[in-house]
Parts: structure tokens; C-alpha cells; sequence
């Protein structure tokens, strides 16, 4: 195993026992999926000055959907992209 397996194993690892506790805890904002929606602002209970979100929460949200469309393009064709 080389030190790059077993550094992403290391970092799988961590985030199953973060996600683990989190979940166990039950605690307003202490999961993955509750951070990414605290930083993109896509909680629905949030209500945003004049109705709207800003143009950099929409920049944010953005560079989320894109990265996330490249990594699953990336992941499906082996590394083409």
C-alpha cells in the first residue's frame, strides 16, 4: 500500500467517525451535509435580505454545481476529464 492509499484511507476513516459522532449526536450543524447547506445557503429555512441571495452566494452555489458536475463526469470516464 503506498502513502497515498493509505492517506485517503486515513481520510475515509476520519470522516466516518466525524460523521458517525455527528450522527449519534443529533446536534443542530454537526454533520457534512448540514455544513454544505450552512455554506451555500440552501437550507430552506433561511430568509434571505430582500428576498434574494446575494450574488456571492450564488457565485458559491455556482462553483458547487460545477465542481460537483466535473467530479462526476471526472469519476464516470476513468479520468478523460
Amino acid at each position: 500500500m503506498t502513502g497515498f492509499e493509505m492517506a485517503w484511507a486515513a481520510w475515509a476513516g476520519a470522516f466516518v467517525v466525524i460523521e458517525g459522532i455527528a450522527l449519534k449526536r443529533r446536534q443542530p450543524g454537526d454533520t457534512l451535509s448540514e455544513q454544505v447547506w450552512r455554506i451555500f445557503g440552501t437550507r430552506r429555512d433561511v430568509e434571505y435580505p430582500k428576498g434574494q441571495p446575494s450574488g456571492l452566494l450564488r457565485l458559491r452555489r455556482f462553483v458547487l454545481l460545477a465542481f460537483l458536475a466535473w467530479l462526476s463526469i471526472h469519476f464516470m470516464t476513468g479520468g478523460l476529464v
